[in-house]
């Protein structure tokens, strides 16, 4: 039996085992895979993960998703027919990813993970909290108390960059005939920027991201949606079901408006927090019935006829 010393460390033990009649062993950290419990002893991590953990997971998912279909977006154009079969494809390299991540984590071959509870922001950043129990020697325990909630985005986003590079380009040639020789590769080039980006933003800010991702999702649902109706001009229901690319998008953001709101209530009380998903379509709705009194060219004219 492995026995922990007191330690802000969730990870670390101070081994002693007992071998002839006495107990020997030294202080060090738990395997992965484990953590220690109240009673400072390793323990396998064999629950499973929570809803917000989930949550969490799908959110991490997502970002390069949607990364994918904005650059796809920005760089094919109007003119091109590719737009939808790259989108397509960029959907599957995601799904696929996330499979085949769930299938090599622990445990293997099986859709289905178990998890060491998160307890505290302390528990993301175990190697800040090296004790030193006689002012001398430093004791290393950086571990992944989280398990696998550090790691296992890190391999999804592995397999990701792996899936892209074995298929989009391709598919791209194949199919972008509408895109000049020098445009055909960009969303791809993009992504060889943004996934260094997220692995670096998932290694250092994993544990701050995973308590405030409910409210980056709900803030930037909602600035982006506003930005797109303001760019699209609508500012009337007919202008918003005239075309179904709106409506598509419209529908997007109202998923992610429930997304956000379900990952802060985490749906604790479904009587009490059910209810709040009517709030979903409000920024929509808000929008379209103030738009035209903030107009800028009405605001203009009756600023010039001393209104």
């Amino acid at each position: 039996m492995a026995v922990a010393m007191s330690s802000t460390c969730p990870g670390l033990y101070c081994g002693k085992t007992l071998i002839n009649g006495s107990f020997e062993g030294e202080c060090g950290v738990c395997p992965r895979g484990e953590r220690t419990n109240d009673q400072k002893i390793c323990e396998k991590c064999n629950e499973n993960p929570e809803l917000y953990d989930w949550l969490y997971l799908g959110f991490m998912a997502m970002l390069p998703l949607v990364l994918h279909w904005f650059f796809i977006e920005w760089y094919s154009g109007k003119k091109s027919s590719s737009a939808l079969f790259q989108h397509i494809t960029a959907l599957l390299e995601c799904g696929v990813a996330a499979l085949v991540t769930l299938l090599v984590n622990d445990p293997v071959g099986k859709l289905s993970i178990r998890s060491c509870r998160v307890q505290m922001l302390s528990d993301w950043y175990t190697m800040l909290y090296n004790p030193s129990p006689d002012y001398v020697t430093t004791l290393h325990c950086t571990q992944e108390a989280v398990f696998p909630l550090y790691t296992i985005v890190l391999i999804y986003y592995a397999f990701c960059l792996v899936f892209m590079m074995l298929l989009r380009p391709l598919l791209v040639k194949k199919i972008a005939c509408g895109l000049g020789k020098s445009d055909r590769f960009k969303s791809i080039y993009a992504a060889l920027y943004f996934f260094p980006i997220l692995t670096v933003l998932q290694a250092v800010g994993g544990g701050l991201l995973y308590y405030a991702f409910p409210y980056i999702i709900l803030v930037l649902s909602l600035v982006t949606l506003a930005v797109y109706m303001s760019a699209s001009e609508i500012q009337s229901f007919k202008n918003l079901i005239a075309k179904k690319k709106r409506l598509v998008v419209l529908f997007s953001h109202w998923l992610l408006h429930a997304y956000g709101i379900i990952s802060i209530s985490r749906l604790d009380k479904l009587e009490q927090d059910l209810p709040l998903l009517a709030l979903v379509p409000g920024p929509a709705l808000f929008y379209l019935l103030t738009a035209k009194f903030t107009e800028p060219n009405r605001i203009l004219s009756e600023g010039g006829n001393g209104h």
